[in-house]
């Protein structure tokens, strides 16, 4: 079973240039994670991973300004892992929506899986 937050969208201030860090920016994220689904019913929330725990721990994360976007990645994923030990695998992306770079007009992001 793969559980996703797609686009979600979040202002916080990640970033190494000057200002962002005052300033702040608009981020989306997408976020899936994957696990053994065999033995489970799905009667309840117990049974499976809640999206809204999912997107209450990005929200949390994203409030910490952290300058790379690589470190962001690796400890929401880490925290993911945290609170959900059983899972299989995990991928994420942080895509800046307007990077404050001279003369480009796009978006830039990372993205990062791991398989456990």
């Amino acid at each position: 079973m793969k559980v996703k937050v797609d686009q979600m969208i979040l202002h916080a201030f990640h970033g190494v240039f000057a200002g962002e860090p005052l300033v702040g920016g608009d981020f989306e994220i997408n976020l899936s994670v994957e696990y053994d689904d065999s033995t489970l019913g799905f009667e309840s929330l117990t049974d499976t991973i809640s999206y809204v725990d999912l997107i209450e721990l990005i929200r949390s994360r994203m409030q910490v300004p952290t300058p790379l976007l690589e470190k962001l990645a690796k400890l929401i994923l880490d925290d993911v892992l945290t609170a959900f030990p059983f899972i299989k695998s995990s991928t994420i992306s942080i895509v800046k929506l307007q990077p404050p770079i001279p003369r480009f007009q796009g978006r830039v992001g990372v993205s990062l899986s791991r398989m456990y």
